[in-house]
């Protein structure tokens, strides 16, 4: 019998991190922690790293999957752990390895931040 236990399943209704760009300006507090992403996404290796999260199946990866993006490993440890604090990635660890998830709140928060609100 395994001691994996299941990811936990995020609550599609989460409130997003902050309103599409068209809606109103961003507040301080809104605006840090939406740059804090843009920031940890704004690096080639972070980005190809959270894309191999993202499209790999099921939405999570383990590190051993994702780690040939012409970096060595310490460095893709690093680019991972910026990724995880800027709210991008959760991670758990399963015996020796360390699986990452997207945060899918996050993931569409984003996206509908930079989404142009429809006009009637």
């Amino acid at each position: 019998m395994s001691n994996v236990t299941a990811p936990p399943v995020l609550d599609p209704e989460a409130s997003p991190c902050c309103p599409p760009l068209t809606e109103r300006p961003l507040d301080a507090e809104e605006a840090e922690r939406t740059a804090r992403m843009f920031k940890a996404l704004g690096d080639p290796v972070r980005l190809r790293l959270f894309s191999a999260v993202a499209s790999h199946e099921g939405g999570e990866a383990c590190v051993c999957d994702i780690s040939d993006v012409g970096v060595s490993q310490p460095t893709v440890s690093h680019h991972l752990k910026k990724l995880k604090e800027a709210g991008l990635l959760s991670s758990e660890r399963r015996g020796t390895w360390v699986y990452y998830r997207v945060e899918p709140a996050v993931l569409a928060a984003l996206g509908a931040l930079l989404t142009q609100a429809a006009t009637a």
